[in-house]
């Protein structure tokens, strides 16, 4: 191995360079000399490589790194010295700017600066939004004129993925709601000794709210991502280009018989959720309260009405329709890569369960503005 050097001499603004510049051998770096230079050097620098034996990149790049710190302090760098190989290699180097590090800290933006993104990615989203619904409004007036295009098969597959695949988890989480609104409800109303109108709370909470909101939140979270994952494969794989590209509406086609199912299996599946959640507070009941089961379900027929149960159907049937616009348009803006098919997934669940949130607390300020 030889070695390889290089020597700033100050009194006559000149690096001496010498040795072999190659792989293999331990090359100086800039920053070992740049302390030297920043003391000692003005004016101008020369370079003297008379003794320079062999080299490689490695040199071009130790020289370019010495150019760049003479321009970027206005002192005058004579490359004369140089090989005329190695001066055409700089000028290439130099011919292109440095990629800019990844890792770059880029300086902080103003307050009002953020705020302004923000508004303007919100603006930009909510037109989106509009479009996409937009086009599920168009398609819906196509099925009405018997103009939509999509394969009855589709529509079917949807309704059994959505509706009867979802009864396990369903039945599990509505059972467990069922239990823990009697449990709650029970240790406050022991106190009062009115343990019977737990029937009440348990059966007006699951047929008002918890059974239609449960039972979305859990369709958002499998059905709304499996959507948009889908959706999402499907970008990548380039087959909704291909339908553009037939005359087929990729929104009829696609978008339409998952919307359709989760309209229509959203509702049995609450009516389904809301007689599990009785359950479970029967159970409690039962075992926990020394109240019969002919009581509990007296008690209960006496605090429900048909304006209640409606009330959550009407609810469920809206958060189908945001659960099946969330996670079809996630997936039909997904990019064209696995990662951006991951963001789909992950966009639809928390769209779809803020949308739920949002129109839940929308529907019971109208109810409770129009008396039901």
């Amino acid at each position: 191995m030889k070695s390889c050097t290089v020597e700033f001499l100050a009194n006559n603004n000149s690096i001496i360079v010498a040795g072999d510049w190659v792989m293999g051998n331990v090359t100086p770096r800039f920053v070992d000399i740049k302390s030297s230079l920043a003391s000692s050097l003005s004016g101008e620098l020369q370079i003297q490589t008379s003794s320079l034996e062999s080299w490689d990149s490695r040199f071009v790049l130790f020289v370019y790194e010495l150019q760049t710190y003479c321009q970027e302090n206005d002192i005058n760098f004579n490359l004369s010295g140089l090989p005329s190989s190695a001066q055409g290699l700089l000028k290439q180097v130099s011919a292109f700017p440095v990629r800019e590090s990844g890792n770059k800290q880029l300086p902080a933006k103003s307050f009002m600066a953020g705020i302004g993104e923000k508004t303007q990615h919100m603006l930009q989203q909510s037109a989106l939004v509009l479009n996409f619904v937009g086009e599920v409004c168009f398609s819906l007036s196509r099925l009405v004129r018997g103009k939509a295009s999509f394969r009855k098969q589709d529509l079917w597959l949807m309704i059994q993925d959505c509706g009867p695949n979802a009864l396990g988890i369903v039945t599990l989480i509505s059972v467990l709601v069922g239990l823990i609104l009697a449990f709650v409800g029970a240790m406050q109303l022991k106190i009062f000794g009115a343990q019977i109108y737990v029937a009440n709370l348990v059966g007006l909470g699951m047929v008002r709210e918890m059974g239609a909101m449960m039972t979305a939140i859990i369709m958002a979270g499998r059905t709304g991502a499996a959507y948009a994952s889908q959706l999402g494969s499907m970008q990548v794989n380039e087959e909704i280009d291909a339908l553009k590209t037939l005359g087929i509406s990729p929104i009829d086609f696609l978008v339409l018989p998952r919307l359709i199912a989760l309209v229509i299996m959203l509702p049995l599946l609450c009516i389904y959720a809301d007689f599990l959640g009785i359950l479970g507070g029967l159970l409690v009941s039962v075992t926990l309260l020394d109240i019969s089961l002919m009581e509990y379900v007296v008690q209960t027929k006496s605090a429900l009405q048909l304006g209640d149960f409606a009330t959550g159907l009407i609810k469920s049937s809206v958060f189908g329709v945001l659960v099946a616009i969330s996670g079809c348009m996630s997936g039909m803006q997904s990019g064209r890569s696995s990662s951006s098919v991951g963001d789909a997934a992950t966009s639809a669940v928390v769209a779809g369960i803020v949308s739920i949130v949002i129109a839940d607390a929308s529907l019971t300020v109208i109810y409770q503005i129009i008396g039901l």
